[in-house]
Order: structure tokens, then sequence, then C-alpha cells
């Protein structure tokens, strides 16, 4: 009886607020910051092809820019525990904001290269920063979901700013895209000061590092087995569109994965927050696999639409239950190496599983390679039980 009076009670208290101004203004600046990332995402790969940089050239300004995000993302704990999140926000905002402006002096490959370069800086503190900031601003109780709409936010500007640049460039020209991209960006400071500087600790540890958080078995396998759905994100991405030769089959495809991802990444947050986001890990693993396996059948449109659903289901609950873990496992002092720790995991699985995948696929075709995805997402498995 008394526990049952106890459940009462927990359920007549109310529910702490979930978006407060600071998270409201948080999500603001991920809206603003990720949309002028992602307006030129595919965009300067295209300038670099028609200034006569060629395909080598949009490969490396893509590939530029991945590689100091990820440098930018392994260097961030040290600089948000010395200068703040406000701080080093606002620094990031500055380098995504103003290589834009300097891309339509040149055209050339160095021009493209060393601009791809300065903005991955910026692109790292744009997915790391307001990552561990709406954790640490979130009611404990409710982290998962607030997670889950921060995704939201997160992938809004991917759905709509990814083709919004390209569509613009051909009608007005690169210039102005560019432009747009900056001014976009440069509209986070509107909203910088209402953002922390710092959160105060709960504890006084001392903050954790990237080695040590690498460490960490509770933060490194839900960030490996997260790495290995997103090797398949990355894969679906950049091959899916060739895998299938229909072309608006491929294109409503790419559109239906996110848009499941983003639903099930919210419910999954609503879900850990009352049952616990460890039991989410493994079926969502699982999910993930059997998505990816059934594009054997590919180019069947049946297979390949289910696999959409299924991927992007399991996907988008790995996403938000690993992450929810990793942040119940690390004090708050820990946020920014808990979130630059899962990013990494995020932009080296789809680098690493597209690298893997083309090698796969020009050798045994594009069936045998998603199965072999499917198989090695699987692999991850034993990682989420023991998670």
């Amino acid at each position: 009886m008394a526990k049952s009076l106890r459940d009462v009670e927990r359920a007549r208290t109310p529910r702490p607020r979930l978006v407060t101004r600071p998270v409201a203004l948080v999500f603001a600046a991920t809206f603003t910051s990720l949309t002028g990332v992602f307006l030129l995402l595919s965009v300067v790969p295209m300038y670099a092809v028609d200034g006569g940089a060629g395909r080598a050239g949009a490969g490396l300004a893509t590939g530029a820019l991945m590689l100091t995000t990820v440098l930018a993302e392994l260097a961030l704990p040290r600089l948000l525990t010395r200068f703040g999140y406000r701080t080093v926000l606002a620094a990031g905002t500055l380098l995504l904001a103003l290589p834009p402006l300097a891309l339509p002096l040149s055209s050339g490959t160095a021009m493209i290269v060393l601009a791809s370069l300065v903005r991955g800086l910026g692109f790292g503190v744009a997915v790391v920063v307001p990552n561990a900031l709406v954790a640490a601003l979130a009611p404990a109780e409710r982290r998962g979901e607030a997670l889950g709409l921060f995704g939201i936010t997160s992938g809004v500007p991917a759905v709509l700013a990814l083709p919004l640049g390209v569509w613009l460039a051909d009608r007005v020209g690169y210039p102005p895209v560019f432009v747009a991209s900056a001014v976009i960006s440069l509209a986070t400071f509107a909203v910088l000061p209402g953002i922390p500087g710092r959160i105060a600790a709960s504890s006084p540890r001392r903050p954790l590092g990237v080695v040590a958080g690498l460490r960490s078995p509770g933060l490194l396998r839900p960030a490996v087995a997260f790495a290995a759905t997103a090797m398949g994100a990355g894969i679906l991405i950049t091959f899916l569109p060739e895998a299938v030769p229909a072309g608006g089959v491929a294109a409503a495809a790419l559109f239906v994965q996110p848009a499941v991802t983003t639903v099930a990444r919210w419910w999954a947050g609503r879900f850990g927050d009352r049952h616990g986001a460890a039991r989410l890990l493994m079926p969502a693993l699982a999910t993930a696999s059997a998505g990816i396996g059934l594009l054997f059948l590919v180019p069947h449109p049946a297979a390949v639409f289910t696999s959409m659903v299924l991927f992007g289901a399991g996907f988008g609950v790995t996403q938000n239950a690993s992450l929810a873990m990793m942040y119940e496992r690390a004090p708050a002092s820990a946020y920014g190496t808990v979130s630059a720790l899962w990013n990494v995991g995020y932009d080296g699985g789809m680098g690493a599983g597209s690298a893997a995948f083309g090698v796969a696929a020009t050798s045994a075709g594009y069936p045998v390679a998603f199965a072999l995805t499917a198989a090695v997402v699987l692999l991850a498995l034993p990682l989420a039980r023991r998670s």
C-alpha cells in the first residue's frame, strides 16, 4: 500500500519544466549555426567542380571539413573547461561565418580547402557545445526528452538547408548563398548573451578529459555501439542513390530515413526518462541491423522503403539511448567530454563506414556489401548488452 501511495504522490508531483529560456536559446543557437553549415554542405563541392577544381577538389573540401571537425571535437573538452560555453560558442560562430565571405574571391582548390578547414573547426563547436549545454540545463529526470528535442532542432537544418542551398546556387549563383550562410551563422550572436558561460558542477570532481573518457567502459561502450549505426547512416547517404537507379525512389527513401530517425529519437527520450535508456540499446541495434540487411534486396522499392523505416527507427533510438546513458554516467563537469566522444563516434563512424563500404561494394557488389554492413552492426550487440 505504501508503495502504491508513493506512486500516486509521484504522479501528482508536477514535472519540472523542460524548455526553459536558456534551453530555448541553445536550441535557437543550434538552429542558426547548423543552418549555416548545411546550406553550404553540398554547395561548396559544387563550387569546386564548377570552378575547375574537379571531383578531387570537391572531395578535398568535404574531407578537410570533416578532418578539422573531429579535431575540434577532441580539443573542445579542454577549451570548455578553460574558456566556458559562451566564449567557445562565440568563437565557433565566427569560424563558421567568416570563411564563406572569402570564397567568392577564388574558386581555386587552395581557397576552398582553407575555408573548409576553418569551417570544420566551427562545425565541431556547433555540434558539441549545444549538445553538452542541453544535457547540463535540462532537468535530470527529463534529460532524455530534452535530448530528443535537441535532435529535432539539429535535424531540421539538414532537412531544409541542404536542398535549399543547392536550389539557390542553381538560381542565383554561389556568392549570394555564401553570404546567406555567413549572415545566418552570425545570427547566433543574437542569443549568445542569454546562454550560460559556465554550468555549476554538482560535484567538485576534476573535469574528465577525452583520454580518460576513452578509458571508461561506461562511456566507451555506448559510444562504439552508436558509431556502428552511424556507419550505416553514412553509407546510406553516400551510396543509396547509386545503388537504387530510380532517382525518385532514392530521394524519397533518403527523406523517409531521417524523418523516422527524428521521431524515434524523440520517442526514445521520453521512454528512456521513464523506464531507463539502457534497455533500448540492444533492440535498437538489432532493428538498425535488420534495416541495413534488408537492402540485400536492392533495388526493390518495397525493400528499400521498409529498410529506411527500420534503420531510421533503430538509428534514432540508438542516438538518444547511447547519449543519455553516457550523460547519466558522467558528472556535469564532464558533459563537454561526453558530447565530444559521442560526436566523434558519429563523424568517425560515418567516415570509416563509407570508405570501407566503397571497397566492399566495388569487389562484391551492393547487395553483399549491405549484408556485410548489417553483420558489422550486429557485432556491436555484445557492447550494448554489457552497457
